[in-house]
C-alpha cells in the first residue's frame, strides 16, 4: 500500500466515526414536546443524597448526576410539565436526549437532540420515541417489556431506554408523585 492509499483509508475511517448529528436545539425540543406552552422556566432539579438513593431503589441506577438541567413549561399560569434533559453513551458516544414529563409525573414525549453514533440512529424514528408516552418507572419501562428493541440499534434503545426510566423515576422522587 503507498502513502497515497494508506492516507486516503485513514481519512475514510476516520470520517465513518464521525457522524455527531444535532437534530434540535433544547428550545426546538421544548417546542416539540410541549407544543402548547407558551413559555418555558429553567427550575434544574438538585437530588440530595437520600433522593438519590430513592431514584436508584424505584429505577435500578444511580442519578447520572445529582443536579438535573429542567425547563417547566407552562402555558399562561398553568403548569403543564417538565422538560428533562439528559445524556446516555450509546456505544461509544453520548446521546443527548430530552424527556418530557407531564403535570402527572408520567412520561409525555421523548426527543433525541443529539446522536454521535454511527449506527443506531432509528431511535429517532417517532413510533419508537411514542413508545415512551404515558409510562411512569411504574410501567413496563424496559427493552423487550413496553419498549421494543430496534434491531442494529440494541445498545441506544437499551441505554435511552434505561436513561428514560431513571429521569421518570427522578420526576416521581423530586414531584412527589
Amino acid at each position: 500500500m503507498n502513502l497515497k492509499t494508506g492516507l486516503a483509508l485513514c481519512s475514510a475511517l476516520a470520517y465513518e466515526q464521525v457522524h455527531a448529528v444535532q437534530y434540535l436545539s433544547v428550545e426546538q425540543a421544548q417546542k416539540a414536546l410541549f407544543p402548547e406552552a407558551t413559555n418555558f422556566a429553567q427550575q434544574d432539579w438538585l437530588l440530595t443524597p437520600s433522593q438519590a438513593q430513592d431514584v436508584q431503589k424505584r429505577s435500578g441506577q444511580m442519578p447520572r448526576a445529582m443536579h438535573l438541567r429542567v425547563f417547566q413549561a407552562w402555558q399562561g399560569e398553568h403548569p403543564l410539565g417538565y422538560v428533562v434533559l439528559d445524556s446516555v453513551i450509546g456505544k461509544f458516544d453520548l446521546i443527548d436526549y430530552a424527556v418530557a414529563i407531564g403535570a402527572d409525573g408520567a412520561v409525555r414525549q421523548l426527543e433525541i437532540l443529539t446522536y454521535r453514533e454511527s449506527h443506531g440512529f432509528e431511535i429517532r424514528n417517532a413510533a419508537w420515541r411514542a413508545q415512551f408516552a404515558g409510562k411512569t418507572v411504574l410501567s413496563d419501562l424496559q427493552i423487550g417489556h413496553g419498549i421494543a428493541n430496534i434491531s442494529g440499534a440494541t445498545l441506544s434503545c437499551t441505554h435511552v431506554t434505561d436513561g428514560v426510566r431513571r429521569i421518570a423515576a427522578t420526576a416521581q422522587v423530586v414531584l412527589r408523585k
